[in-house]
């Protein structure tokens, strides 16, 4: 195999990268800003430039005690969120005075060809004092596929009721060979606040 290397001595001094080194980079496409909203979408950037994209959540705050944050996806550019998905759920929790922790297949948050917003916030809404929010992130493979059916995976932590650390699993595929070009992110009561950023995988 052959090796690439860059013809400067210095780091500094690198204007490119070799043309033989793979790509491999996140892509920000774009970063949207909740502020006491209950709904934000996605409806440019999503097409055939990669093969990949990721959602990458941000302190997402609700409004409201024990909100949902929650997904769907758009085959018509965001005229409607109601794409079929068949999903599985799983979460790990552990109780801040380390009183209680379970590890557990969640069957309230699963979806079996559904045209549901898919919860994201698994086992349990998020709470809604200052201190508390959910991070995570969401991966959508080949959304502009005509063939395939779209899936996704998606990793979460928030503080849920009870003060625990609430750490959720969800994959499943949106059951559509059309092309997936929107993605719209809605707490399940209230409005919230926090980042969710777009990035694209070269």
């Amino acid at each position: 195999m052959a090796l690439n290397f860059a013809n400067n001595n210095s780091l500094s001094a690198i204007t490119a990268k070799p043309s033989g080194l793979a790509g491999g980079g996140l892509n920000l496409i774009s970063t949207q800003t909740a502020s006491s909203d209950s709904t934000i979408s996605f409806t440019s950037g999503i097409n055939s430039t990669y093969k990949e994209y990721i959602f990458k959540f941000y302190n997402i705050h609700p409004s409201t005690r024990n909100a949902d944050f929650q997904f769907n996806m758009s085959i018509d550019a965001g005229s409607n969120y109601n794409v079929t998905k068949t999903t599985t759920a799983f979460r790990a929790f552990h109780e801040e005075s380390g009183g209680s922790s379970s590890l557990a297949y969640q069957t309230g948050d699963d979806l079996a060809q559904s045209t549901s917003y898919q919860d994201l916030s698994i086992g349990g809404g998020i709470q809604e004092e200052d201190e508390d929010s959910l991070s995570g992130y969401l991966h959508l493979f080949e959304p502009s596929s005509t063939t395939f059916v779209k899936h996704f995976i998606s990793v979460t932590n928030q503080i849920n009721a009870g003060n625990n650390a609430m750490n959720g699993y969800i994959a499943g595929y949106g059951n559509t060979t059309s092309a997936v070009d929107a993605v719209n992110f809605k707490i399940s009561s209230g409005t919230f606040d926090g980042v969710i950023k777009l990035y694209g995988v070269s």
